[in-house]
């Protein structure tokens, strides 16, 4: 444990951003998880909904530097893969 006034603040101001870092991964993890149910149940209006929720989210989450903004860009890469690659499902079926 830490002793000196410094080092006990450092402890707490890592504990505080370690729960907001958390949050904020929950939500983008709940928000993708609603995207493939909504991809898996095939409705096109509900699935633009969460596209775009997702990709703020993301977006919000990496310039607040919780995740790495290669990583937002890539996880926002692959879910409007397969929200187009089901569009062209839909459209070619």
């Amino acid at each position: 444990m830490a002793n000196h006034k410094s080092a006990l603040k450092r402890a707490r101001q890592n504990k505080e951003r370690q729960l907001r870092n958390k949050s904020q991964k929950t939500k983008i993890k709940s928000i993708v998880k609603a995207l493939e149910a909504a991809i898996t149940e095939k409705s096109p209006a509900e699935i633009q909904e969460h596209i775009r929720l997702a990709q703020k989210a993301i977006a919000k989450t990496a310039a607040k530097g919780t995740i790495h903004k290669r990583t937002a860009s890539r996880k926002i890469s692959r879910l409007s893969r397969k929200v187009q690659v089901l569009k062209k499902a839909q459209t070619a079926g």
